[in-house]
C-alpha cells in the first residue's frame, strides 16, 4: 500500500470501527488531527490492549523505530513505514513484536498512484459505505538520548487482490469483520496469522481518480479525496487492466467506478521522493 492514507474520524468512530465500543476502551487522542493527507511522521489513531488487558485508543506516530534503534540516531519514519507480512517471521524488526505487539490503525482510506503513463496518477481506495478501514499494524516503543519515548507503528502489507493487481502489486492487510479485528488484536500465538493476512477481495472495496496535488504532504482537504476526470491516454490504459479483466474490475466500471498498502522501498532516498509525487506499499 501507499504511504498516505486518509484519517477525518471522530473519536468515538474508532473504537466502533474495531467492534470495541461495548468494550468502553481507554481514549487518548490529544495529538490526533484530522487530516484527508497523512504521510509517515504524522501520528493516527492505533487501536492496541494495554496492560490491564483493556483496549486502548491513542496515537501513535506512523513509521516505526524499532526499541533497538541507537539512542543517539535521529528518527527516519520513511524507514519501515510497512513490513510485509510474508516477512514477519524473519526480520527482527518485526519477529520480536510479532506477538505481543499487534495493533490496529484506522483510517477512511489510503491513496495509490499509478505509474504507467508519463505523469503519475492517485486513486483514492476506501469502502463504497465509507465505513473505516481497520488495518494490521505493528507497534514498538524506543527511547532517545535525551529520555524522550516514541511510540510508532508499521501498516502490514500483502500481496494485492487480483481487482487491483493493475494499479499496484501491493495492499495494506484489511481487517473486514470482527472475528479478524479481534484475532488480529488478542490472539496470544501466531498458529492463525496466515488466515488473516490475505488480500481483501470483497467488492465492497473501490476506488477512483483524485487530483496530483495531493501527492505534495501540504495538501489537504476534501479536495484530495474529490474524484476527478482522467484524461483520455491515462483513462484509457488505466481501464485495460491485465489481459483480462476480472469480473468485478467489468461490473465496477459498468457502476461508474474507475477501477482501480505501504511497502518497504528499495532505497530510502527513492522512499522520500515517493513522499513528495506519489506512494508505495511494499
Amino acid at each position: 500500500m501507499c504511504g498516505r492514507t486518509s484519517c477525518t474520524l471522530r473519536a468515538d468512530d474508532i473504537p466502533r470501527a474495531c467492534h470495541l465500543a461495548n468494550h468502553h476502551p481507554t481514549l487518548q487522542l490529544d495529538r490526533y488531527r484530522p487530516s484527508y493527507n497523512v504521510s509517515p511522521g504524522s501520528y493516527l489513531p492505533v487501536v492496541r490492549i494495554a496492560a490491564d488487558d483493556a483496549p486502548l485508543v491513542h496515537c501513535m506516530k506512523w513509521g516505526l523505530i524499532p526499541s533497538f534503534t541507537n539512542k543517539s540516531d535521529k528518527p527516519d519514519h520513511y524507514r519501515m513505514f510497512n513490513a510485509r507480512a510474508e516477512t514477519l517471521h524473519e526480520k527482527p524488526s518485526f519477529s520480536r513484536i510479532l506477538r505481543k505487539n499487534r495493533c490496529l490503525v484506522v483510517v477512511d482510506g489510503f491513496y495509490e498512484w499509478w505509474k504507467g503513463s508519463s505523469r503519475k496518477q492517485p486513486y483514492y481506495i476506501h469502502f463504497k459505505d465509507d465505513r473505516p478501514l481497520v488495518l494490521a499494524a505493528l507497534f514498538d516503543t524506543w527511547r532517545n538520548a535525551e529520555g524522550e519515548i516514541f511510540q510508532t507503528f508499521t501498516i502490514v502489507t500483502t500481496s494485492s487482490s487480483p481487482a487491483l493487481q493493475w494499479l499496484h502489486d501491493r495492499m495494506p492487510v484489511i481487517l473486514g469483520n470482527k472475528a479478524s479485528t479481534h484475532a488480529w488484536l488478542n490472539e496470544s500465538s501466531n498458529c492463525n496469522l496466515d488466515m488473516l493476512l490475505k488480500p481483501y477481495e470483497e467488492r465492497d472495496l473501490v476506488w477512483y481518480p483524485v487530483t496530483p496535488a495531493m501527492g505534495k504532504p501540504s495538501f489537504d482537504g476534501p479536495e484530495c479525496i474529490k474524484e476527478v476526470p482522467l484524461k483520455a491516454e491515462t483513462k484509457q490504459i488505466s481501464s485495460f487492466f491485465t489481459k483480462k479483466p476480472a469480473k468485478s474490475q467489468i461490473e465496477n466500471i459498468k457502476d461508474g467506478k474507475s477501477s482501480s498498502d505501504c511497502a518497504n522501498i528499495d532505497t530510502i532516498s527513492s522512499v522520500k521522493e515517493e513522499s513528495t509525487i506519489g506512494s508505495r506499499w511494499g
